[in-house]
């Protein structure tokens, strides 16, 4: 049975394997490693597993279900599956770093340490190995009047519904791009909601692209799926297809959108604005563990360099599920399981012969779920309007209220990179740690320089990657080498004199 752990001082000092995050890789995986006798720690921020796609779905009911549709229901079987295991697992636990263990306090054996917060405790706990199961940040979406009250994320949206079951009550409108603008609408429509538009984004000529990978997506079980969710939020409102850019128009609080499409514009009244324009993967805490990343084109995104068991760049360290690449819930799982294969086989848990069998069978899985996505990334790449503001006063950085004015100022200084420009501006310092405006930022310095995002690079990233307050530095475990730094000297009672 799985043991629930609510403090840091309950954490055993070492496990053979640590999962970061609840979501369908991050519990697939550690249903699997524990099947072969690992000692498997799950850390995760939420109440409850499931992640965001299955957030609340084991303390929903039937009416909640029936509103957001047979996937969200699907997520009860994998919960129930963990929730079996041979485990521990730390819910409310924030994970804000992932390195080599300390020569100093580690027994040797274990080659990673991960820094765990827990009940306003915090511990370094030593691993084996570690995977990343972070999933994946909505994209940012800025343009003029984006950051005004009265407009929020779908996704920020979803969660209210999920965990707390709160609807908005005025005239809602959604805009952007992605599957997740259209699920959303129509679990708003279900739950009554008055959804008097949905402003779609998505380039024209993205069907050029998608067109090439069509037939693999009408044998996928996205097809059928998605004609069914195009054809409800038609039949129950309206959808304007082709938007080439929206501004939030309203005086200190959003009142409604104003749409332009080609030499066209006009506004639609409104209380609340959801935005949505596709996922990126959550980079942060592989990025401050040292993992190797890449330029994705046809995510417009960057992403983890792993193989197809997900191993990354470090040793001991992988990455499965969105926070490797977006590729939806069911693969998410199926590419958590050959992570805990993996770990499994690495432990010496199971034998090489057992491990290709099963290795094999969960590829095969992999392959079907991930029929199909190509045509979505296609069809659904975010125009690069939306992705970089044109608008000089659009804020890019809404922690330190940074203008997209701004960076191109600095950028045509000749800051050679994003951490460059970070110095000069303070774009992606703020607690957010650039997962609002990284993308954008990035972006933006390529256009103005010229060059591929790839050529650029991303945030340089360091624990902690979240905040860690001083009362929980305060219970980190004094090593000899950290009263040095702060001390200069270690007082040992034996050799020190008595009246010293």
């Amino acid at each position: 049975m799985i043991r629930n752990i609510h403090s840091a001082i309950d954490l055993a000092p070492a496990y053979d394997l640590i999962i970061v995050g609840a979501g369908p890789s991050g519990l697939a995986a550690a249903v699997e490693a524990s099947a072969h006798g690992i000692t498997v720690l799950l850390a995760d921020e939420n109440e409850s597993p499931g992640g965001q796609i299955y957030r609340a779905v084991d303390r929903a009911s039937n009416a909640d279900l029936a509103r957001m549709g047979p996937d969200y229901a699907a997520g009860r079987t994998l919960i129930k599956r963990f929730q079996a295991a041979d485990l521990s697992y730390a819910r409310r636990a924030t994970v804000w770093s992932v390195g080599p263990a300390d020569e100093e306090t580690g027994d040797g054996a274990h080659g990673l340490e991960v820094g765990i917060s827990l009940g306003g405790i915090a511990r370094p706990i030593a691993a084996h190995r570690v995977i990343l199961a972070t999933g994946a940040l909505e994209r940012p979406f800025p343009f003029p009047g984006w950051t005004m009250p009265g407009v929020m994320t779908a996704g920020a949206a979803q969660i209210l519904m999920k965990s707390s079951g709160l609807v908005p009550s005025g005239r809602t409108i959604l805009a952007g791009t992605g599957p997740l603008l259209y699920l959303l609408a129509s679990q708003l429509l279900r739950a009554g909601v008055s959804v008097i538009a949905v402003v779609d984004t998505t380039p024209v000529e993205n069907w050029r692209f998608a067109l090439p990978h069509v037939l693999g997506f009408a044998a996928s079980p996205y097809a059928l799926k998605g004609l069914k969710l195009l054809w409800e939020v038609h039949r129950r409102t309206r959808v304007i297809r082709g938007a080439t850019a929206v501004e939030a128009v309203g005086s200190g609080q959003f009142s409604a959108l104003r749409v332009l499409r080609g030499n066209r514009s006009w506004d639609i009244p409104g209380d609340l604005l959801l935005l949505h324009q596709g996922i990126a993967p959550n980079l942060n805490l592989a990025l401050a563990a040292g993992c190797d990343y890449v330029w994705d084109e046809r995510l417009a995104a960057f992403r983890p360099a792993v193989d197809i068991c997900g191993a990354s760049s470090v040793p001991g360290v992988s990455i499965a599920g969105d926070a490797a690449g977006i590729v939806g819930a069911v693969a998410s799982a199926h590419q958590g399981e050959l992570a805990g294969l993996t770990a499994a086989l690495d432990l010496h848990r199971i034998s090489q012969g057992v491990y290709e069998q099963r290795r094999n069978e969960l590829a095969r899985k992999l392959a079907r779920a991930l029929r199909g996505r190509s045509f979505i990334e296609h069809r659904f790449r975010p125009a690069k309007t939306c992705r970089v503001p044109e608008d000089d006063g659009t804020i890019v950085c809404r922690c330190e209220e940074i203008t997209a004015g701004k960076l191109r100022e600095v950028a045509a200084l000749g800051v050679p990179g994003p951490n460059q420009m970070k110095a000069f501006t303070r774009c992606g310092m703020g607690p957010c740690q650039g997962r609002l405006c990284g993308l954008t930022a990035v972006e933006l310095l390529a256009q103005c320089r010229g060059v591929a995002p790839g050529e650029l690079g991303y945030y340089r990233l360091r624990p902690p990657i979240k905040p860690v307050t001083l009362g929980e530095l305060a219970a980190l475990p004094h090593t000899e080498a950290a009263i040095i730094a702060v001390a200069g000297f270690v007082e040992r009672a034996a050799d020190s004199p008595q009246d010293h």
